[in-house]
């Protein structure tokens, strides 16, 4: 049985009464592999839904993201604004298996209009706390003498990087495996980069990450510490 069949019985056996189903991630494309899950979105009339839970069907892992059309719109919605959806991904670039009323393909065109339209603009708030805190990351790094904490520091330092680089093309984020992926159409080189120079610097030789951060830092406006400052929230009275 192949994915498509295999991840429609689950639903159907699971759901019987689905009015849509999407099959989403890695599984659809080449960069699938022998520990690759099942990512399915099913949109029911109401409960149990929402609810999203990992079990295996057979020999294959699977994620479960249930909603209504409701809950899907209410979790994708802030999802935008953090500028990183998974559930919208997974309707938009996703296969539609299963159409009982018209949901899936409402679902999939909204999914599609939202992610081609991209994530909202980046503020200039947004991208001065991003270059702060990478700023002050390059600090502790120059400063570091203990291995445990270089280490940290340095996982640190590559995370923030591609996040700078993906607010400054203002594309959408990802976290894990999709941050090298959103990176490769904007900045296909920098995942190698910073891979090449971690581990050089893990190895004791700093100078290469340390360039490569500034450049990533320069292209977003520079380096940000002295003067930098933000306002916490206040009680009104």
């Amino acid at each position: 049985m192949d994915v498509i069949d295999l991840a429609r019985a689950l639903v159907l056996e699971r759901h019987p009464h689905a009015r849509a189903v999407f099959l989403g991630g890695s599984v659809l494309t080449s960069r699938r592999t022998a520990r690759s899950d099942l990512d399915i979105v099913v949109l029911l009339d109401g409960p149990p839904a929402p609810y999203r839970e990992s079990l295996r069907y057979g020999d294959w892992p699977v994620e479960l993201f249930v909603h209504t059309e409701d809950s899907w719109h209410s979790f994708v919605t802030p999802e935008i604004v953090r500028r990183n959806s998974p559930l919208l991904s997974m309707c938009a670039e996703g296969a539609l298996l299963l159409d009982a009323d018209g949901t899936g393909e409402r679902i999939a065109d909204t999914a599609k209009r939202l992610a081609d339209a991209g994530p909202p603009p980046v503020t200039d708030t947004a991208l001065e706390d991003a270059r702060y805190a990478l700023t002050d990351l390059l600090d502790d790094f120059a400063a570091c003498t203990d291995a445990g904490e270089r280490l940290f520091v340095v996982a640190e330092i590559v995370r923030r990087s591609g996040e700078l680089a993906l607010l400054t093309h203002g594309t959408w984020a990802g976290g894990g495996k999709w941050l090298a992926r959103r990176l490769e159409p904007v900045a296909p080189d920098l995942a190698a980069r910073l891979d090449e120079t971690a581990q050089a610097a893990l190895r004791g030789a700093p100078a290469g990450l340390t360039s490569l951060v500034t450049e990533v830092l320069d292209a977003a406006g520079g380096p940000v510490w002295e003067g930098y400052r933000r306002s916490g929230p206040r009680r009104t009275p």
